[in-house]
């Protein structure tokens, strides 16, 4: 079975943060929201992940509400858990315990056996003149694109 390319970025993750390690983790949905996320009625914006006694969470992030769903419809912004190796969670927590990084939700995507994954990373906040550099580095590359494009 054939499914529609689903590629929800988080464009402000990488803008407001330096992004260091990424884990790509399995998401624990109801069958409303895997049905929702395959329409690409998804978002990612405003979110971010937290670990809470061995496991690491998701918030705010929003999956919008089956259109054919009934009364079993999901909530919108519910707290979502997320499925890490346990290795990999104990990294997740140490790094996020260091003062000025974050988890960071970066992609969600169905890979090619139809599950949903969350690619989420450590980031480090940027300062102002770093988002400022980042703004001149994206000009100058299309700036470029389009001097060799003529």
């Amino acid at each position: 079975m054939k499914f529609k390319e689903i590629n929800i970025k988080n464009r402000r993750a990488t803008f407001d943060y330096a992004i260091g390690d990424t884990f790509t983790a399995g998401l624990v949905l109801t069958g409303t929201e895997i049905k929702s996320i395959r329409l690409g009625k998804a978002s990612l914006t405003d979110t971010f992940c937290y670990v809470d006694r061995g496991e690491v969470w998701v918030k705010n992030m929003y999956i919008a509400e089956y259109f054919y769903g009934t009364y079993n419809n999901h909530l919108e912004r519910r707290d979502r858990k997320l499925l890490l190796n346990r290795k990999e969670i104990r990294q997740l927590e140490k790094e996020s315990q260091t003062a000025g990084f974050t988890i960071v939700p970066l992609r969600l995507f169905i890979n090619e056996r139809g599950l949903a994954k969350l690619v989420v990373g450590i980031g480090k906040g940027k300062k102002e003149y770093d988002k400022r550099q980042s703004i001149k580095e994206r000009d100058d590359k299309r700036s470029m694109a389009r001097f060799f494009q003529k």
